[in-house]
């Protein structure tokens, strides 16, 4: 079965094709001749969520998924949030994301924070939701190369290093969107087509 996921980014298709079971044919927005990048206007990762896979469902009449992810640091009362991926600029630039959140908490000593993402399914004419997160803190510089966004500043709980340096597979194992997208995986393979 073909399943859209309404993204641009090659680096999360990339993470999510390793999780997906190979009955399904995973998509890309540019796979489907979408170039456009949506508007995601909503005031919540779950709006946003909805808003990117109704557009493909409405425009494509295609079964899509779509996330959102948002990084919640405490000492910033919650910021970037759902701004995480514009939070320095609307260029989406992730070293910029990170150098603006290391210098907001060069004085700060508590770094908690949390990942979080939602996905939002359209299958066959239904609707469901899924969501993951991952608690752990802020580092107080960029850590490794691998993984992408904030992946270089954010230690998750239980281990000694950053997403940026933790081996992919381990990363898919524990991160907010390999739980979400397990939870879906774990959907879909209950489903009967």
């Amino acid at each position: 079965m073909k399943l859209v996921f309404a993204t641009h980014n090659q680096n999360k298709i990339e993470e999510v094709r390793a999780i997906l079971p190979d009955t399904f044919t995973l998509l890309s927005l540019d796979d489907i001749g979408c170039t456009e990048e949506i508007p995601e206007t909503g005031e919540t990762l779950a709006e946003n969520a909805k808003i990117k896979a109704d557009y493909v469902t409405q425009t494509y009449g295609l079964n899509c998924f779509s996330d959102d992810t948002g990084l919640i640091i405490d000492a910033l009362n919650g910021a970037p949030g759902v701004y995480s991926a514009r939070y320095a600029s609307e260029h989406k630039n992730a070293k910029d994301n990170m150098t603006k959140v290391l210098e907001e908490l060069k004085d700060e000593y508590s770094r908690t924070a949390r990942f979080k993402t939602i996905v939002h399914l359209n299958l066959m004419g239904e609707s469901h939701v899924f969501e993951g997160a991952v608690e752990g803190w802020i580092t107080k510089q960029m850590q490794g190369s691998g993984g992408f966004g904030y992946d270089p500043i954010f230690r998750p709980e239980g281990y000694d290093q950053t997403f940026g340096e933790l081996p992919t597979k381990v990363k898919n194992t524990i991160s907010h969107r390999g739980r979400a997208i397990q939870s879906l995986v774990e959907f879909l393979k209950k489903e009967t087509f």
